[in-house]
């Protein structure tokens, strides 16, 4: 199996790699944002929300970091469902600083880098046997729009069950934790940004193409050359 971004598995160990945080002070419990936050934030509870909120906590717990104001902590998602939302919620990982990457490979797997001291920790979730069974067998009428109400709601009441058991599930049980060797992700970079010569809409000047002598932005640059 290749790792994206060079990760190669280095112990499963965790307690012998830790990376402090600034003031070197270990979170403690209640450092962390609520799931029921979390929820607010993403819309829903859902088994993926509650699986990535467990893998963030996790994350921040073997690193020994809290929730940073900048880049100080990357996190690369194998995914781009909805644990993501939790892995920004609790991170402080975003798209709009550039320190939460996305490498939709449809795996519910989590990379986290602590720049400071140059750990990175692997987390992958493994729900076999929280999820009632059920679920399988309502899943496929409910997302179709064949399920009556009641399949529709006896669907939501076993998911909620599947939430909670994935909350209160032994951290062991459900998540697979490894330190890995890493090469840091680059620093998110600031453009000067221009105004695209054919529709005037500011544009970062690196994401310009060049059409006709003119810098113009993506769309306008497809929409020009399509044939």
């Amino acid at each position: 199996m290749i790792l994206p971004m060079s990760i190669i598995v280095l112990h499963k160990n965790i307690s012998e790699y830790m990376c402090l945080s600034q003031q070197n002070e270990r979170p403690v419990p209640g450092d962390y944002i609520s799931y029921e936050q979390a929820v607010e934030f993403h819309g829903h509870s859902c088994g993926g929300l509650a699986s990535g909120y467990r893998a963030a906590i996790a994350a921040m717990k073997a690193l020994e970091v809290r929730r940073p104001k900048d880049e100080e902590l990357v996190a690369i998602a194998e995914t781009d469902a909805c644990g993501v939302d939790a892995i920004q919620m609790i991170t402080g990982c975003t798209a709009g600083k550039g320190n939460l990457i996305v490498h939709d490979y449809g795996k519910h797997a989590f990379t986290f880098y602590c720049r400071e001291k140059n750990k990175a920790v692997r987390i992958t979730t493994n729900l076999d046997g929280l999820l009632p069974d059920e679920m399988s067998d309502l899943r496929p009428k409910v997302f179709s729009g064949r399920a009556t109400e009641a399949e529709k709601a006896r669907y939501q009441e076993l998911a909620q069950q599947g939430v909670q058991a994935i909350l209160s599930a032994p951290e062991e049980k459900i998540l697979k934790i490894n330190f890995v060797q890493m090469e840091p992700p680059k620093k998110a970079r600031i453009f000067e940004s221009i105004p695209c010569e054919c529709c005037g809409e500011m544009v970062a000047d690196a994401k310009t193409r060049e059409h006709d002598g003119k810098r113009v932005c993506v769309p306008c640059y497809l929409s020009a050359t399509k044939s």
